[in-house]
């Protein structure tokens, strides 16, 4: 993490990674959704879709991408895992989802904490973008800075949605990677943009601890470094092998 990258993820909770994947990294991935698109099966214009690692290798790649591990590393510390995954499809008129997260009321899972003189996450969110998104589009909304929120998010805002100006839609073109804490208070924005919305959600989680009691699995069918099946290890802490060493 940058200077610059620490101060923004402290202050707003998300910080926006652009150019990280060249057009031709992004086609490769739009590729391999297309391949599977019959699997995707589209409600309200909109579908959230898990099991997109077994559709080839550049999906796979992006689990440990150069881009993410050191950044996660600060956000997490070592050891971090594979909490979940899922895409977010959505068609020009799909509607919102609700505003949710944040620090109060208090989710064990999901929290921000600063403590001498480092930082300290539980569930973190890594949204590739294989679309672009933003104020005007759509796609991922949220209320910087709430996830050190006191109090609970009020309904009018809630409400509102979008129309609070407290809420932010965060622009990001293909290939970027938004990176945010699931303490945020975040949904997502009508999507109104003719091109569809594909973005690619990792969520990773601290090694002690787990979102689900059912941790997640490797995928079958394709090939893993060593590095990124120790992603797939169930929660513990001590004991844990490095993702760094060499």
């Amino acid at each position: 993490m940058t200077d610059l990258e620490t101060y923004l993820f402290d202050v707003r909770g998300y910080i926006v990674i652009e150019d990280v994947l060249s057009e031709a990294e992004v086609a490769d991935l739009d590729a391999g959704v297309d391949a599977h698109w019959e699997e995707v099966e589209m409600q309200d214009n909109r579908r959230h879709q898990g099991g997109f690692l077994t559709w080839g290798q550049p999906l796979v790649d992006l689990l440990d991408h150069e881009a993410v591990m050191p950044r996660l590393k600060f956000i997490l510390g070592d050891g971090f895992r594979l909490d979940h995954y899922y895409a977010i499809y959505a068609d020009k008129g799909a509607d919102p989802l609700r505003l949710h997260g944040s620090n109060m009321p208090y989710d064990p899972p999901e929290y921000y904490h600063y403590r001498n003189g480092r930082m300290y996450n539980g569930l973190t969110v890594i949204s590739w973008q294989l679309s672009e998104t933003g104020l005007g589009l759509g796609g991922l909304c949220c209320v910087p800075g709430s996830h050190k929120a006191n109090w609970p998010l009020p309904p009018e805002i809630r409400e509102a949605h979008t129309d609070a100006d407290v809420v932010t839609v965060p622009a990001a073109k293909p290939g970027s990677l938004v990176i945010f804490t699931e303490a945020m208070t975040h949904g997502s924005a009508p999507w109104i943009a003719d091109h569809q919305r594909r973005s690619l959600l990792l969520k990773y989680s601290p090694a002690q601890q787990s979102w689900s009691k059912n941790h997640i699995q490797p995928p079958e069918g394709v090939a893993l470094t060593d590095r990124q099946k120790l992603l797939f290890e169930p929660p513990y802490f001590s004991g844990r092998e490095s993702l760094f060493d060499e």
